[in-house]
């Protein structure tokens, strides 16, 4: 790897976490390594870190020399068999890159589990099915796509070569996930064809609504029809993020339901005042706010189904309310892969990144 490369991957101690989540979206193997100015190599970062920060209430602003790892494993470029140490230090472990370090501790290069093997020893083979059902919310009316939705239903609308609801389908399917139920009502029957006359590499299904449930209560449609954990997501959002390991890490939390979250910068477009007694006591102008919003894909467990009233309208806020009245709600979340397509300038943003021979 030359130099160039490997800058990308090296992050200073006093660097924030914030900064820390927009470095790592620019590289593979979701770490990075924490020097000082000399190249000194001082711990990592990974995005799990990252996730616990988040989880913890860390601010944005936290430099990543608090949350580091202060001893990553690393191999010396004067050792003769550097190459096969690491190619060892992967076999034996679950370590994805690891950092070659010259005499005086700074890092000259860096190798990663692919410079070694097709797949990982320490990860299952891609190809394994997993029979946890996903859920498909695909009956709104996707007002916020008006007026392209007037004739295109919402799942139905391009991204590429492909709908949005394929997009979510196989998004899932490289994870291992081949069983989809999409759950319908505004111009179903023009999916319901289109579902027809394809053929897609994994189980597709629908269930339909009589009447509008709102955003949550066509899952009640699937009272006792789902007997293990199951994946809820809007039609109108895409995520790419690894879902497998997500359900590892819900089960691990022993929760009822898990929010995917997101972090997104919001930026205020005004200049906002700070008032106090009618006087003016400061004004930023165009301020930025840290937020981790819900990305619309849960994870639940079957009992949150027997929440849901026989054909009661329910929006997800109100059975999130419910759930948490029940037992415990996690949030796991992530720090890129999102994409809301159901309004106009995010749609229109979002069709670069999610072309089809873009990778």
């Amino acid at each position: 790897m030359n130099r160039e490369e490997i800058r990308k991957y090296l992050i200073s101690p006093d660097s924030s976490l914030k900064v820390a989540m927009r470095t790592m979206n620019g590289v593979s193997g979701k770490v990075l390594f924490v020097t000082d100015d000399s190249g000194r190599l001082l711990g990592s970062v990974t995005d799990g870190d990252i996730r616990r920060a988040i989880l913890n209430g860390i601010a944005f602003e936290h430099p990543v020399s608090e949350m580091m790892f202060k001893s990553p494993r690393s191999v010396r470029i004067s050792d003769r068999d550097h190459e096969e140490k690491a190619r060892r230090l992967v076999s034996d472990s679950r370590i994805y890159v690891i950092p070659v370090l010259d005499d005086k501790g700074s890092v000259v290069d860096i190798l990663f589990w692919r410079d070694f093997f097709e797949v990982h020893p320490h990860e299952t083979a891609p190809a394994e099915q997993l029979s946890n059902k996903v859920v498909i919310m695909a009956g709104g009316k996707g007002e916020r796509l008006d007026p392209f939705t007037k004739i295109l239903p919402k799942p139905l609308i391009p991204i590429g070569e492909k709908t949005i609801v394929e997009k979510i389908m196989d998004n899932f399917n490289k994870r291992g996930f081949f069983d989809f139920t999409l759950t319908l009502n505004y111009k179903k029957e023009i999916i319901k064809m289109y579902l027809k006359e394809n053929q897609f590499p994994y189980n597709v299904d629908w269930l339909e609504e009589e009447t509008y449930l709102g955003t949550a209560g066509s899952l009640g449609l699937f009272r006792g029809k789902i007997k293990q954990t199951f994946f809820v997501s809007n039609c109108d959002v895409i995520l790419e993020s690894d879902f497998k390991n997500i359900l590892l890490w819900h089960k691990g939390e022993k929760a009822i339901a898990t929010l995917i979250g997101c972090h997104k910068e919001m930026v205020v477009p005004y200049g906002t005042l700070e008032v106090s007694e009618g006087q003016l006591k400061s004004i930023s102008e165009k301020p930025t706010f840290d937020m981790i919003i819900n990305t619309g894909v849960y994870i639940f467990e079957p009992e949150v189904l027997d929440l849901i009233g026989k054909d009661e309208r329910l929006d997800m806020d109100q059975l999130l309310g419910r759930i948490m009245a029940k037992g415990k709600v996690s949030v796991y979340p992530v720090c890129d892969g999102w994409f809301d397509i159901g309004q106009w300038k995010e749609y229109k943003d979002s069709l670069y990144m999610l072309q089809d021979d873009k990778k």
